[in-house]
């Protein structure tokens, strides 16, 4: 049997190969199609049972074949499998815009609507039917025909444009290494970073130490590498990457131009005047305008405290360490310069005591004593042998959720670190389907025999995935279409992510999550409390620079002109306005914006921001009733990760936090309260 088509239980991962793929979109798009004929003709007035129930299982069946595919596509990307990847991605996107333009379709979900029948679902029933109807709405169904069809193909041609664009981006980074042969050139670099380089060399048969530009061998060099012309070397790579200073094939320049403008004109035969309110539609937010203004306002908030910290690390550099101009790939390394000098302790002191074994197990603890839950290991076939597998459980021991956790960077695998989903929960015949994700991560793998051992931010980072995990695993709704993160605004679904990293800046629970990889001790009082003192340092940068990000993507989403502009000089536009560190005329930095340009964050970047408005808020009551307290704990898995998007998440929020979002608590964790 094609394991492509087994829906019984978790995903075959060993037995899947590229040639099941094509047979199993067959199968499941033939059935599919004939499903909807039928739907489209039945001789009565449509209810869930009948009409909604078949089409949402069809469906399912298909997300979940093409859910492993996707999902391979990232984490094993090889020649065969990106092939046929993208030769099926139109067939998957062509589908798709076939049922979200059909009128027969949409005729019978207005007609459910309006039907008796209506007023007996249940409310998740009811938000799914509203959700179906606007979704038909933005898919083109009140389109005429021949603009349907240019809208179709619209649909098509930016999912190539997509996956191209994330190929090139994955191609142009592993495409660059630099060989050192000169020891000397490592001074200040890590020994396990310098162990991993070497044999990272010996594995291509070479003597010296490889440095790449997957992140657990390119920000070492940034952070620590004393030898500046390696710095300066391995940033240009960087940030130079699918552009048109490399390979020509990977420029993604071009793509982004053929993306920005199909968007545009895709908006535009919906009605919209351009994609950031296309965009918007279903998002919490109401305008354009509206997130500019927020954005912008952060922005003035946050602009002194950041000149404030650039000044103050030029002022450093200049009278400690000998440079004169500060240059954009001194910061991380003159950054952690001024941080030793200033708080006594550097992050290769404190990823000693996170190793990965005791962080997991004190992650998981926070789970247990919020919501009263058990992770255990389990098992299931996989993709790799890195990967590991999970049980979440009740105390009574029921099962509750699964997930896969791919901690490791290699080759084959995607930059960055996300969740997705694998199955989610919903109600059958045979009573409740266990959800289950995947977690990914890009860490540096164990070397030398030890264990993987996790910087502060790497913990942080887990965290913040394992909170989207929480958000699609520990959903109480029993409708697909609005179990988990499915049907949550998009500017409201890192809530729970961002809500998680605050844990890691606790006592009780960094205490029990460290351990010293040689001596087994826990993290000592004294060097937490450096940390501590150290959260917000150059937070100020930070926060200015996700909102450089934030407003760049807006405004090329909204009031850009791509026929008298060009993106760079939008992007500078911004900058001048924004930013304090202004990088050098040859960094790339939007060709190698996934988020954007391969990802679901087009006009939707400012989430990141907004989200984190919500959960510092929401992370708030905790402080006030105890960080570990259960009974807030439950009331948050209740009003918020209980109830998925069943509910507009505005009214989740005031239902946990008992009134409005307000930006205090941001500004407060961020170091940024004026009193």
């Amino acid at each position: 049997m094609n394991p492509l088509l087994d829906f019984s239980g978790l995903p075959r991962f060993q037995e899947i190969q590229p040639e099941h793929v094509a047979p199993a979109l067959d199968a499941l798009l033939a059935e599919n199609r004939a499903l909807v004929e039928v739907l489209a003709h039945l001789p009565v007035e449509p209810t869930w049972a009948d009409f909604v129930a078949p089409l949402d299982d069809a469906n399912e069946r298909l997300s979940r074949a093409w859910g492993q595919v996707s999902h391979l596509n990232a984490v094993m990307n090889g020649p065969q499998l990106r092939e046929v990847y993208n030769t099926n991605l139109p067939r998957i996107t062509q589908y798709y815009t076939e049922i979200a333009q059909d009128e027969r379709l949409y005729a019978r979900f207005k007609a459910l609507r309006a039907s008796p029948s209506h007023a007996h679902l249940s409310a998740e029933q009811k938000r799914i039917v509203e959700n179906e109807l606007r979704d038909f709405r933005l898919g083109g169904a009140e389109l005429p025909p021949e603009k349907k069809a240019r809208f179709k193909l619209i649909r098509e041609r930016l999912d190539q444009l997509s996956a191209r664009f994330s190929d090139n981006v994955l191609d142009a980074t592993n495409a660059f290494s630099h060989l050192v042969q000169d020891g000397a050139q490592l001074t200040g670099i890590p020994a396990d970073v310098v162990e991993a380089a070497r044999a990272a060399a010996a594995a291509d048969g070479k003597d010296g130490w490889k440095f790449t530009l997957h992140m657990p061998s390119y920000l070492p060099v940034m952070q620590y590498a004393d030898h500046r012309p390696l710095r300066e070397l391995m940033y240009r790579a960087y940030v130079t990457r699918a552009s048109e200073f490399g390979n020509a094939e990977w420029d993604n320049a071009s793509l982004i131009s053929e993306i920005l403008r199909l968007r545009h004109e895709a908006a535009q035969l919906l009605g919209f005047a351009n994609y950031a309110q296309f965009s918007l539609t279903p998002k919490m937010a109401q305008s354009p305008a509206q997130v500019v203004a927020f954005l912008e306002d952060l922005a003035a908030r946050a602009k002194p405290f950041a000149c404030k910290d650039l000044d103050e690390l030029a002022a450093f550099a200049r009278e400690r360490l000998g440079l004169e101009a500060l240059q954009v790939w001194d910061i991380g390394w003159a950054s952690e310069k001024l941080r030793v000098a200033r708080y006594a302790f550097s992050e290769q002191e404190v990823k000693q005591y996170f190793p990965e074994g005791k962080v997991l197990a004190g992650m998981f603890g926070v789970v247990e004593r919020l919501y009263g839950l058990r992770v255990e290991a389990a098992s299931a076939p996989t993709w790799h042998p890195d990967v590991r597998f999970f049980d979440i459980r009740s105390r009574e021991g029921a099962l509750v959720g699964q997930f896969y956790l791919d901690l490791y960077a290699r080759p084959s695998k995607r930059g960055g670190a996300w969740m997705d989903d694998a199955i989610t929960r919903k109600r059958r015949s045979d009573g409740i389907q266990t959800p289950v994700a995947y977690l990914n991560c890009n860490f540096s793998a164990p070397v030398g025999g030890r264990p993987a051992l996790f910087t502060h931010g790497e913990v942080t980072t887990l965290f913040h995935e394992f909170g989207h995990g929480l958000h699609h695993l520990l959903t109480r709704v029993e409708q697909r279409g609005v179990a988990g993160i499915n049907g949550v605004e998009w500017d409201a679904v890192e809530l729970p992510s961002q809500f998680m990293e605050n844990f890691c800046w606790e006592w009780d629970v960094v205490q029990g999550m460290s351990a010293h990889v040689d001596t087994g001790a826990p993290l000592p009082r004294v060097l937490y409390d450096k940390m501590l003192a150290a959260k917000n340092f150059h937070s100020g940068l930070q926060f200015v620079r996700q909102l450089e990000f934030a407003l760049f993507d807006m405004h090329l989403h909204y009031d850009f002109d791509a026929r008298e502009d060009a993106v760079e000089q939008l992007l500078a536009r911004v900058r001048a306005r924004v930013a304090v560190i202004i990088p050098p005329d040859y960094n790339r930095f939007p060709n190698s914006f996934t988020h954007v340009f391969a990802g679901g964050y087009a006009a939707g970047y400012y989430s990141y921001k907004w989200a984190e408005v919500l959960s510092a808020d929401a992370y708030a009551l905790f402080e006030e009733e105890g960080v570990l307290n259960p009974d807030i704990g439950e009331r948050f898995w209740r009003e918020i990760l209980g109830m998925g998007g069943s509910r507009p998440a505005l009214e989740s929020f005031v239902a946990f936090r008992g009134r409005a979002p307000e930006i205090d608590a941001l500004l407060r964790h961020s170091g940024m309260a004026v009193a």
